[in-house]
């Protein structure tokens, strides 16, 4: 989305736009990062909201809402829950019950502990009455890995990291989160028509500024990142990857940060997720 985005800038701007990846640290070093860069709208931060679960958990560097000026959503995508193919079960049903005859012994991998992922793993213990073990990784592409290589049996993730390896039969796609199937992957049932309407993990993408850059230059990136998804061959390339689009202002942003900060607190203590700092 980085490099999809940084790109349709560069055509209407005519300036290059550099990917600067930090991974680690649950998206909190690529933050701080950020923080620490001068506020006149050159230094941007892709975000996932990751960035409302964070101060429900960690001990963070910055404040998570002063520290930073939300420009706009950029997408959103359902979680999935996919599985290794040497697991024997082809739908939710058959996988719960695998899990349930051996409690503790299959592994789920995240980008790291504190994440969307993570809540979500912790979520379908508690709501599906097993017992999985987490397995954290610094970076969502590790966390592929692991599981295409058999190295965990599950993970919680959205469909934008696994298409290739789901068509290669590489990776299980068992359920979705949402109220609708997702048009790249239309047999691949809602955890709602699968029987467990509870687990339920969205994901929004999102840019954020650091805090101070001037309010003009705010407004100029938002109208640019709206116009950029709602365009269709943006669209279109999106949706391929299970990502639709979520316009918005820095407004309505902001009150997203909040609205998921305040969900997830409760997903925390139901889950009883606590993390070493």
């Amino acid at each position: 989305m980085a490099r999809l985005f940084g790109q349709k800038m560069h055509e209407t701007w005519g300036q290059s736009v550099i990917n600067d990846y930090k991974p680690g640290g649950n998206t909190i070093i690529g933050s701080e990062a950020l923080v620490r860069s001068a506020p006149d709208g050159y230094s941007l931060l892709l975000v996932l909201n990751t960035h409302a679960i964070n101060p429900l958990l960690n001990k963070l560097p910055y404040d998570p809402v002063k520290d930073f000026a939300p420009i706009t959503t950029i997408g959103i995508s359902e979680y999935m829950l996919a599985i290794h193919p040497s697991v024997p079960a082809n739908t939710l049903k058959e996988f719960v019950a695998y899990v349930k005859a051996r409690p503790g012994q299959l592994n789920y991998s995240t980008s790291g502990a504190g994440g969307l992922g993570h809540l979500s793993g912790e979520l379908f213990n508690v709501v599906a009455g097993v017992k999985t073990q987490h397995i954290p990784f610094k970076g969502g592409a590790p966390s592929v890995q692991a599981l295409v290589a058999g190295d965990v049996q599950l993970c919680f993730l959205h469909p934008i990291n696994v298409p290739g390896q789901i068509k290669a039969g590489k990776v299980k796609a068992i359920a979705i989160s949402g109220k609708n199937r997702l048009p790249a992957l239309p047999d691949m049932p809602t955890f709602t028509e699968a029987g467990l309407p509870a687990l339920e993990s969205t994901n929004w993408f999102g840019m954020l500024a650091p805090a101070g850059t001037p309010r003009d230059i705010i407004n100029k990136l938002s109208v640019e990142m709206n116009r950029i998804q709602l365009a269709p061959d943006t669209r279109q390339k999106l949706s391929a990857q299970g990502v639709e689009p979520y316009p918005g202002s820095p407004e309505q942003f902001a009150a997203l940060i909040k609205s998921d900060t305040d969900k997830f607190a409760k997903v925390v203590k139901a889950a009883n997720i606590k993390l070493e700092n």
